[in-house]
C-alpha cells in the first residue's frame, strides 16, 4: 500500500508540471500576442528589409505537358524568418503551434508568378507545420502540388531540351471595402518591394532537392539552376527567388512508335521497283497503302503536341517519308507512261477483232505513205526465228496464230505483209534505206517536251523506230519482260537518297545540344 501510495505521489507531480508547462506556453502566447501587430513587418520602423530564407524538398515531378506547356510537381515548400516582437524566454528553446496561429502573426504572402493552379494537401489534416524558436525566429514549412507554366520551343521535337521555371515573389492582397456598397471588390495586388522584403535561398548548396530515387517518365533532369534576382515593374524593384529545372527528353517512344514505323514503310513502298510493270494495281495499291499508313502515323504524332506555327523535327522526318513514298508513286507513273504498250518499248499485237485489225492496217499504210517507212526484206524470216527461241515465244507465236485465225487471215504471212514486211535482198540495203529516210534528231528537252504534251506523232515514231530497231538486232520480244531502265535507277538511288537524309537528319538533331543559360528562360 505504501509502495502504491508512493508511486501515485509520483504520477501527480509529474502530471502537475506538464499541465503548468501548457499554462506557462499559453501565458508566453497570449503575452506576445498581446500588443502583436500582425499587419506591420518584423522590421518595421527600423529602415531594414525583412529576410526570408527559402528552400524546397521535392517529392516528385510530372507529368510534363506539351499540349498546355505546364508541369506539376508535389513539394515541401519552406518559409524561414526571424520576427523578435516574438521572441521569449524559458527552458523551452522552440515551440510547435498550431496552424491557427498563422493568423494572428505576420507571414510573408509568397505567391509564385507563373503558377497555374496550386494547393495546399489536406488529407487527413492540413500539412502545414508552424515552429517558433527562442530568439524569435519561425519555420513554416508545408506540403505543395504546383503546376507551373513551362514556355517550350519545341523546334527539336523529340530531341529537344526543356527549361522549366519556377518563379517566387512577394504578393500582399488587400481587401478593400467599398462602403457604399454591400458587396467585397475583387483583390488588388501590392507585393512587398525589395527595401521591405528580401527573398533569399536558405544553403545555397541544397536550397532546392529531390528525394532520392526520383525520376521522370519522359524526360531526364539533366540540371538545375537557382538564384536570387530582382524583378522591376512599374510600381518598383521586388524581391524574387527563380529555379530553373533542365529537362532531356526521351526518344526511345518516338523511335519505337514513330521512326522506325515511318522508316520500314518507305522501304516497303520500294518493293514496287521489284514488281513487274505492267502490274499496275499491285504497285499503285502499294504506294497508296504506305501513304495512307503515314497519314495515320502523321495524326496520331500530333495529337498531344501544340498547334505551333514552325515545323517540328518530327514533322520534317514525316514530310520527308511523304515526299519519297509519293515520289515511288511518281515513279511508276513515268514508268507506265515511257514503258507502256504503244510507246515503243513493248511492240506487239493484241488480240482484237476484225474491224479493229483492219482500221490498224489502213493507219500503218497511211503513216508508211507519210514517212517513207519500208522494212527489212528478211524480217518475216527473223520474226519466225524468234518466235522459236525460248517457251515464252512459243506462246507468243500460238497467241499471234490465234489473232491471225481470229481475224480471218490465211496465215502469219499475211499478217507481216499488211504491217509493212515485204521481201527485200539483205539487212544491209535495209539498213541504207532507213538511213536515208532518217527523222531528224530531236533533243533530250524537244523529247520531254514532245511526251509531257502527249504528241501523236512522236509516239509514233516512237514505236516506228523501237520496230525498226529489233528487227535490225534479231530480237523482237526482247522488252516483254524487261526492266525499265526507270527502275533499275530508281533501286539505287531512293535507298542511297534516303540513307544519306537519315544520316544528315540524325546528325543534325541528335548530335545538337542546347546550352542551358539565364538568358534563354522566358
Amino acid at each position: 500500500m505504501i509502495i502504491k501510495g508512493h508511486k501515485v505521489n509520483r504520477r501527480i507531480p509529474r502530471a502537475a508540471s506538464a499541465d503548468m508547462l501548457s499554462r506557462n506556453i499559453s501565458i508566453i502566447l497570449e503575452n506576445l500576442l498581446k500588443h502583436y501587430e500582425k499587419s506591420q513587418l518584423p522590421t518595421h520602423g527600423q529602415s531594414l528589409p525583412t529576410i526570408v530564407r527559402t528552400n524546397i524538398l521535392i517529392r516528385s515531378m510530372g507529368p510534363v505537358s506539351e499540349l498546355d506547356m505546364d508541369y506539376s510537381m508535389d513539394c515541401y515548400f519552406r518559409q524561414y524568418w526571424r520576427d523578435k516582437r516574438l521572441s521569449f524566454s524559458g527552458p523551452i528553446k522552440s515551440l510547435s503551434l498550431s496552424i491557427k496561429m498563422l493568423d494572428k502573426i505576420w507571414r510573408p504572402d509568397t505567391y509564385f508568378y507563373n503558377g497555374k493552379h496550386s494547393h495546399i494537401h489536406t488529407i487527413t489534416v492540413p500539412n502545414k507545420l508552424l515552429r517558433l524558436d527562442q530568439n524569435g525566429g519561425i519555420l513554416y514549412s508545408m506540403r505543395l502540388t504546383i503546376k507551373a507554366t513551362c514556355p517550350m520551343e519545341l523546334k527539336n521535337f523529340p530531341m529537344d531540351r526543356q527549361s522549366c521555371p519556377l518563379i517566387i515573389g512577394s504578393c500582399e492582397s488587400m481587401n478593400i471595402k467599398n462602403e457604399n456598397l454591400i458587396f467585397l471588390q475583387s483583390k488588388i495586388l501590392d507585393g512587398y518591394t525589395n527595401q521591405q522584403l528580401v527573398y533569399e535561398w536558405q544553403n545555397n548548396d541544397d536550397a532546392v532537392s529531390f528525394v532520392p530515387g526520383m525520376t521522370l517518365n519522359q524526360f531526364d533532369l539533366s540540371s538545375m539552376m537557382f538564384r536570387n534576382s530582382t524583378s522591376t515593374r512599374r510600381e518598383g524593384d521586388f524581391s524574387v527567388l527563380h529555379v530553373a529545372f533542365n529537362l532531356k527528353r526521351h526518344t526511345g517512344y518516338f523511335l519505337i512508335q514513330v521512326y522506325v514505323p515511318c522508316i520500314l514503310i518507305v522501304v516497303l513502298s520500294w518493293v514496287s521497283f521489284w514488281i513487274h510493270r505492267e502490274a499496275t494495281s499491285d504497285r499503285v495499291g502499294l504506294c497508296v497503302t504506305a501513304v495512307l499508313t503515314l497519314s495515320t502515323i502523321s495524326l496520331d504524332s500530333r495529337i498531344d503536341l501544340p498547334k505551333v506555327k514552325y515545323a517540328t523535327a518530327l514533322d520534317w522526318f514525316l514530310l520527308m517519308s511523304f515526299l519519297y513514298c509519293i515520289a515511288t508513286l511518281l515513279e511508276f507513273a513515268g514508268v507506265h507512261y515511257f514503258t507502256k504498250l504503244g510507246s515503243g518499248e513493248i511492240p506487239r499485237l493484241e488480240n482484237s477483232s476484225h474491224e479493229s485489225i483492219f482500221k490498224d492496217v489502213s493507219n500503218t499504210e497511211d503513216d508508211e505513205t507519210d514517212k517513207n517507212y519500208k522494212s527489212d526484206d528478211n524480217s518475216k524470216d527473223d520474226i519466225c526465228e524468234c518466235l522459236g527461241h525460248n517457251e515464252f515465244d512459243f506462246q507468243y507465236e500460238v497467241s499471234l496464230s490465234n489473232t491471225v485465225t481470229v481475224a480471218g487471215f490465211q496465215s502469219c504471212d499475211d499478217v507481216i505483209g499488211i504491217y509493212g514486211y515485204p521481201n527485200t535482198p539483205s539487212h544491209a540495203s535495209t539498213m541504207d534505206r532507213t538511213t536515208q529516210t532518217e527523222p531528224s534528231v530531236v533533243s533530250r528537252i524537244q523529247q520531254i517536251w514532245l511526251c509531257l504534251k502527249s504528241d501523236e506523232n512522236f509516239r509514233k515514231q516512237r514505236e516506228r523506230d523501237a520496230a525498226a530497231e529489233n528487227n535490225v538486232q534479231g530480237h523482237c520480244n526482247s522488252y516483254v519482260n524487261s526492266v525499265s531502265l526507270i527502275d533499275r535507277v530508281a533501286r539505287v538511288a531512293f535507298p542511297m537518297s534516303f540513307a544519306m537524309f537519315n544520316f544528315l537528319y540524325w546528325l543534325a538533331y541528335g548530335m545538337y545540344k542546347k546550352e542551358f543559360s539565364w538568358s534563354t528562360i522566358k
